[in-house]
């Protein structure tokens, strides 16, 4: 069945009292909008339009960096949420097929639950998403004849039996695309909020004699985000989602609730990922390498037996390959690391390709940056490189080459060479003693003279 997703955006998010369009808050390093757009990914839809408003310009950024064939409508007016879904008309002028309308800032709806309400529409001329609240509070209520929706009924417009049903709707609807817009075009907006609700298409359509129903999920599948306290709240529950799947994936963590996981984070089997561990975007670890306690990766992929740690921080572009160690205090950012090498102290590694089996000396910096362009430094294998040895970019060191402690190398050395760098030290019999008392005097006459 050919499907298309419209995602509703447009919200400012008054509550969240920010500059920034609510859909864009971070939730486990990807904005919300991220996360509704991939769980309705899992059913390869033919389209998605994003329905904007606020910051429209910085939602469309954000939804075609996550997909980039995404289109994005803007909805000029807030007039509530059929006027919302209204305006993807034109984008799906065409499209024959079940849309799917989901919220940008309900990121935790499970692509299982979909692929269920696709397969109710088969049978069914409207489907809509319902959940039991433990507190339905001002949900929606789903009134129900039977397995037939009849209406649904906002909080503010319910009358009091209306309110003891606790089969809450969450918004999330499913129907036939030329369908769904007869029907939005029929929504009125004579309620308590003078709005047009798209829940008024469900009472619209059993007057037409349609067919609607229920698919049910988890309450927590539901949750809106409207507040930073709600945020956090959601953060919390993403990250024990993102927990318990590791463990099931075969990661050993001694001490899970300091590990924080990204939306994308991948980590094979047999890997251990010790306390106080950050995973941004775009991480992937194969199996069984060790990620030790405080360290940080982002936009990165550790292979297989790597050792990565403490106080390590991989930053985007950073490809380790087997078996290689990045100890503690040690930045890798946009090098490829060779199988077997070491970068085990306090050094700084960017724009750069390591050979096999190199070990980097504690206090190595690689120049890239001159103020304006970033160079790259070409290290062989089996290098030894010194420590505290400055590599200015572009730089190449051969195969097997040595480079002497505090040498700062500026021009390329030749495979199996030993390069040295630095000024001849000098030594003058005496010459502290006279230095301090010289400097003692300068700092009496400045205090007597204070």
């Amino acid at each position: 069945m050919n499907t298309a997703l419209v995602i509703l955006a447009a919200g400012k998010g008054t509550r969240m009292n920010s500059d920034l369009p609510k859909v864009l808050h971070p939730l486990g390093g990807a904005p919300l909008l991220a996360h509704a757009m991939r769980a309705g990914a899992s059913l390869a839809p033919e389209k998605t339009v994003i329905v904007a408003g606020h910051g429209a310009d910085l939602v469309r950024a954000a939804a075609q960096d996550h997909d980039e064939t995404a289109q994005v409508v803007e909805q000029t007016e807030q007039l509530g949420t059929a006027h919302a879904a209204g305006q993807a008309r034109g984008a799906l002028a065409g499209f024959d097929g079940t849309v799917v309308v989901l919220f940008g800032d309900t990121p935790f709806v499970q692509p299982e639950t979909l692929e269920a309400m696709i397969t109710a529409q088969a049978d069914h001329d409207v489907v809509v998403l319902g959940f039991t609240a433990a507190d339905p509070g001002r949900y929606g209520r789903l009134v129900m004849q039977g397995d037939t929706l009849e209406r649904i009924v906002e909080f503010k417009d319910a009358t009091p039996d209306e309110r003891a049903i606790s089969l809450c709707n969450s918004g999330v609807v499913a129907c036939n695309a030329g369908l769904l817009f007869d029907l939005i075009n029929a929504v009125g907006n004579d309620n308590a909020s003078g709005e047009y609700y798209l829940t008024d298409i469900i009472a619209l359509a059993r007057a037409d004699g349609r067919r609607a129903t229920v698919v049910t999920c988890d309450e927590s599948e539901t949750l809106g985000i409207n507040t930073r306290a709600e945020l956090a709240s959601a953060e919390a529950a993403f990250q024990g989602r993102a927990r318990a799947q590791a463990f099931d994936d075969g990661v050993t963590m001694p001490a899970p609730g300091t590990v924080h996981f990204a939306f994308d984070t991948v980590i094979g089997r047999d890997t251990i990922v010790e306390p106080n561990v950050v995973f941004g975007p775009g991480v992937t670890v194969e199996t069984g390498a060790t990620i030790r306690a405080f360290s940080h990766l982002e936009g990165c992929h550790v292979a297989r037996g790597a050792i990565i740690g403490p106080y390590a921080r991989l930053r985007p572009g950073a490809e380790l390959s087997e078996n290689t160690r990045v100890g503690n205090f040690v930045e890798i950012k946009n090098a490829q690391i060779g199988e077997g090498t070491k970068v085990n102290h306090l050094s700084y590694i960017g724009d750069a390709t390591l050979g096999a089996r190199t070990n980097i000396g504690a206090g190595t910096i690689t120049c890239n940056y001159d103020g304006v362009l970033k160079h790259h430094t070409d290290i062989g294998d089996d290098v030894f490189i010194g420590s505290n040895t400055m590599l200015v970019a572009p730089v190449h060191i051969g195969d097997r080459a040595l480079t002497g402690s505090g040498s700062v190398i500026t021009s390329d050395v030749d495979p199996d060479a030993l390069a040295i760098a630095r000024a001849p030290q000098v030594e003058k019999p005496g010459m502290a003693t006279k230095l301090r008392t010289i400097l003692k005097a300068k700092k009496a006459k400045l205090q007597r003279g204070s």
